[in-house]
């Protein structure tokens, strides 16, 4: 994905630094190739290995994301921030990472007050999203889809733009049942409301993009016109932020829902790596999920 041409194309202001762990070449996934020789080896360079290190310079610039980031307002009371904090991250499955590199821990994040949690689904999503973190005064932690590095291919405008944070799209629309994710399962999840529409279900399929604050009001419009919530990600059920959708939408739809809820995500375990099949939220568990659902 064109992270660094996100950057390179846009208006950065002078306070905007990037550093983190190879960026100063280009990184592992290359989404800050030629950031260094636009903004200079001052403002774009490496730290050591030390995840911890890294946001606590950043605090420093503006700490720490559960304890110092979140709180920086709440505590000033509001009189100073972080600065415009965004934390870049990888996330999710790639195909070999295994248990220590396919995990999916936005739902950590979710629960901490204070900070906002932003996934885009493709290169066009991620531009103008990721500009919106920047220029956010909160601090964002921004998970791109390691999946869609290498395999998402789109037209990416080059001028400057920005996509509303807490907005959710609608992808598909639908009157049968009302799919919600983010990130890259929203391809998976879109397969397989093509292949329920050869059996006659009509599937609204919505991309949540920011998780905290989340769009309650377009999840709950939806589900109030279909009947039927399915809700699928990576990170494992239990816990998982598909947990807190099924609440709330529960809590406001109550009497309208004609089934219960369904969330198709990871097992609770580690991440397998010879078994990521099985573990992955596939494009025929969903399928499944969306005919027993329609059909309760």
């Amino acid at each position: 994905m064109s992270y660094n041409i996100n950057l390179l194309t846009s208006k950065i202001p002078h306070s905007a630094y990037v550093f983190g762990e190879d960026v100063g070449f280009g990184g592992v996934f290359r989404c800050t190739t030629g950031l260094a020789d636009r903004f200079g080896k001052n403002r774009v360079f490496n730290t050591p290995l030390c995840e911890q290190g890294i946001v606590g310079f950043g605090i420093g610039l503006a700490a720490m994301i559960v304890n110092e980031a979140a709180k920086f307002r709440y505590r000033s009371g509001n009189q100073f921030n972080c600065g415009g904090l965004t934390i870049r991250a990888p996330y999710g499955a790639v195909g070999h990472g295994g248990h220590y590199h396919s995990q999916s821990p936005e739902a950590f994040f979710c629960h901490v007050p204070g900070l906002k949690v932003v996934i885009p689904r493709s290169p066009k999503q991620a531009k103008g999203l990721l500009l919106s973190c920047i220029r956010d005064p909160n601090p964002v932690v921004f998970f791109e889809p390691k999946l869609l590095y290498r395999m998402s291919v789109e037209d990416v405008p080059e001028q400057d733009y920005m996509l509303p944070l807490s907005e959710a799209e609608i992808i598909r629309e639908g009157n049968d049942i009302t799919l919600v994710g983010w990130g890259a399962q929203l391809s998976i999840m879109e397969q397989a409301c093509i292949d329920a529409e050869k059996d006659g279900i009509s599937c609204e399929l919505i991309d949540l993009k920011t998780l905290i604050p989340w769009d309650k009001e377009t999840v709950e419009a939806s589900v109030r016109k279909t009947g039927r919530l399915l809700i699928s990600h990576e990170a494992p059920v239990t816990g998982g932020f598909g947990a807190e959708i099924s609440a709330s939408i529960l809590e406001r739809c109550f009497l309208r829902l004609e089934a219960p809820i369904a969330r198709i995500c990871g097992l609770d375990t580690p991440f397998p790596l010879v078994f990521e099949p099985f573990y992955l939220p596939t494009k025929n568990k969903i399928l499944d999920a969306i005919k027993s659902t329609v059909k309760y």
